[in-house]
């Protein structure tokens, strides 16, 4: 039986055990033949003689049983070795998703005015006609109103054509001073390369008792918040016409795709527009109650800021789900 016990301590695998463990207790077994011979025994001997075989049975089960465990116990640390993960290597790219490149821009413009202690304020899609145009000084059959195509409803609500509502909500709600951003999504009936349906716009409301707000401040402001967005650019205000801002301005900086030498994506001209803003017209501040007060207003479209951040050509791609597009945004 030596060498059985030599095998059971030299066996390297459960298989290779389980054989052995056959040879010695199976059916016919070299321990089991053994208690075959017990019938030809007579009672004196053969009490003697199982004995030793229980013995030798009970040995040899122990030895198994231990080998078995030592066996298993390396096989579980023979696979986790195999699996085991060195955090130490290159990690594979993994196909997690990113932010769009719309909403990645209007995070980074509403963190600007965050950090110029604006407030966020939202309000409804659906608006009235009051809050989307007459409170803004676009009273009935205004000429202005045919600037903004608009989505009507039946009962003559509409989907707002711009966040001004939002200025003009909060500032029937609060007192001044307000000083505040609206980013949201706005609707008009449009749809070419520059435009959509649906796009989203940050407009800005800054409103104090007195004359203490002015143009210069608005200027400054707005030359501050173009060159975090853009980086060294000039910055230039062209005189326009908005209905709820008197005077009134878009802004320019200089192309940042020629750095103002001229180029197809600014038409020759060395600047692209980017914003319109002003002095809040008094009708506005009328028709919401304030009095002695001074304010000014400002508002972007957020698809054009990333159109000239990440140099799309075609507003429409932002809105496809095109991956060749947004993986590049990961």
């Amino acid at each position: 039986m030596q060498e059985y016990r030599e095998s059971i301590a030299k066996c390297g695998n459960l298989a290779d055990l389980d054989k052995i463990r056959v040879a010695l207790l199976g059916k016919k077994g070299a321990i089991t033949s053994e208690f075959a011979k017990l019938k030809d025994m007579d009672e004196a001997t053969k009490k003697e003689f199982a004995a030793n075989l229980n013995k030798l049975r009970d040995e040899f089960e122990a030895l198994l049983a231990a080998k078995k465990t030592e066996l298993e116990s390396g096989e579980i640390k023979a696979k986790m070795k195999a699996e085991a993960i060195d955090i130490t290597l290159f990690n594979e790219p993994s196909g997690a998703g990113a932010l769009h490149p719309v909403m990645a821009t209007m995070d980074k413009i509403i963190e600007y005015f965050m950090m110029q202690n604006f407030s966020l304020e939202t309000g409804p899609l659906i608006e009235d006609d009051f809050h989307n145009f007459e409170a803004l000084n676009l009273p009935k059959y205004h000429p202005a109103r045919d600037m903004q195509d608009t989505f009507y409803f039946k009962d003559f609500r509409l989907l707002r054509t711009h966040t001004s509502p939002v200025q003009v909500r909060t500032m029937m709600s609060k007192k001044p001073p307000i000083r505040m951003i609206a980013p949201g999504t706005v609707f008009r009936r449009d749809m070419d390369l520059t435009h959509t349906p649906m796009f989203h716009q940050v407009e800005g409301l800054v409103v104090e008792e007195g004359g203490a707000v002015s143009f210069a401040n608005l200027k400054s402001m707005l030359e501050n918040f173009l060159k975090y967005m853009f980086g060294d650019v000039k910055v230039r205000f062209r005189p326009s016409f908005f209905p709820f801002t008197e005077p009134s301005a878009e802004v320019d900086i200089s192309c940042i795709f020629c750095h103002g030498d001229g180029c197809r994506v600014c038409k020759q001209t060395g600047w692209l527009e980017v914003l319109g803003c002003g002095v809040v017209d008094p009708n506005v501040f009328k028709a919401v109650g304030y009095k002695n007060v001074s304010g000014y207003a400002f508002g972007l479209g957020v698809e054009r800021f990333a159109m000239l951040l990440h140099q799309i050509p075609d507003l429409r791609s932002l809105f496809e789900g095109d991956l060749r597009l947004l993986e590049q945004f990961k």
